[in-house]
């Protein structure tokens, strides 16, 4: 479980000094968009309140708090069943990138009161209106991770035992 707490930690403390020097350094929270390399990567300022590309976006306080504990609850489960699977270096690693990630965008809701995106990347001809950050690539990346390296245990043969 040492790799799972490493890549968790270098994901979340890469992703929460990304976001410091972007939104606060850079001043990106009130000049809106600095284009980086034009068409294809602007960093585009985009506060989300909701989850995945805005949806279920809301102002409650509720849903905040809803926010801020489902990514923590997330973090126990996935921590205690890839200890449990005894999980090989890759199932660590892609835990890892999701722990990150996960908590990096809840810090995000406790700190600012919504997750700060602010990664847009266009290309041939496509203009994307969505943002994103490092946690969002984290968490992607480490779900995909979990679902190719999940399983893989040989299950016990109980016909085996009752010879």
């Amino acid at each position: 479980m040492r790799i799972t707490f490493l890549v968790a930690l270098i994901t979340f403390v890469a992703d929460q000094i990304l976001k410091w020097v972007v939104v606060v350094g850079l001043n990106l929270r009130e000049i809106l968009m600095i284009e980086v390399w034009p068409p294809y990567f602007t960093l585009s300022m985009a506060w989300n309140q909701g989850v995945n590309f805005g949806l279920f976006a809301d102002e409650s306080p509720l849903l905040r708090w809803v926010l801020i504990l489902l990514p923590v609850v997330v973090t126990i489960w996935v921590w205690r069943w890839v200890r449990r699977e005894g999980g090989r270096p890759l199932m660590q690693a892609s835990a890892g990138l999701l722990i990150g990630g996960a908590l990096g965008n809840a810090i995000d809701r406790l700190v600012w009161g919504a997750v700060a995106d602010f990664l847009n990347v266009s290309c041939c001809g496509f203009t994307n209106p969505w943002a994103f950050n490092i946690a969002d690539i984290a968490i992607f990346v480490g779900a995909f991770g979990l679902i190719l390296t999940a399983g893989g245990k040989t299950p016990r043969d109980d016909r085996a035992s009752m010879g």
